[in-house]
């Protein structure tokens, strides 16, 4: 593996996609928040603040900060994907290895014109290496030249 190897960001947009989901999530515990602030059972603000601003963060700052430690790169014969801040991931796909490939958009992710390329491979550990956030017309186009890349590997 090369040190020196660039990796590329994710698409932008991913970020808005993340907040989307961070924000369906919240609204969970911040709805009970509420049915706890209105039921008046303590001071006025003890449930609804806190909630508030944990949603506020998990919504607002946390998508921006994955967003930055994601990267991947295509080499010639490997899938190199990076994340991770606090627990850190480099995994390296040797293309030879990948058994199938696929394409997923959710309705969220389709509205911003992103997709998430899986790839799984042989063997049991890591079978499965998902990246997303990418643009689709780069996902088609990274599933394609590693089917091209097996194509002419396999004779």
């Amino acid at each position: 593996m090369d040190a020196k190897e660039t990796l590329k960001p994710l698409d932008p947009a991913y970020i808005q996609v993340m907040r989307i989901g961070s924000a369906l999530f919240a609204a969970i515990p911040l709805a009970g928040a509420l049915i706890l602030e209105l039921a008046q059972l303590t001071v006025t603000g003890l449930f609804i603040i806190p909630a508030v601003l944990l949603t506020a963060w998990f919504v607002l700052v946390l998508p921006a900060r994955r967003y930055a430690h994601w990267g991947y790169a295509l080499g010639e014969d490997r899938l190199r994907v990076e994340r991770g801040y606090l627990f850190y991931s480099d995994t390296v796909v040797p293309l030879g290895r990948v058994q199938h490939i696929d394409v997923d958009q959710g309705p969220i992710m389709r509205r911003y014109d992103l997709a998430t390329l899986t790839v799984h491979t042989a063997g049991n550990h890591g079978a499965s290496v998902s990246l997303p956030g990418l643009r689709h017309d780069d996902a088609v186009a990274m599933r394609e030249a590693i089917r091209e890349y097996i194509k002419v590997a396999q004779g």
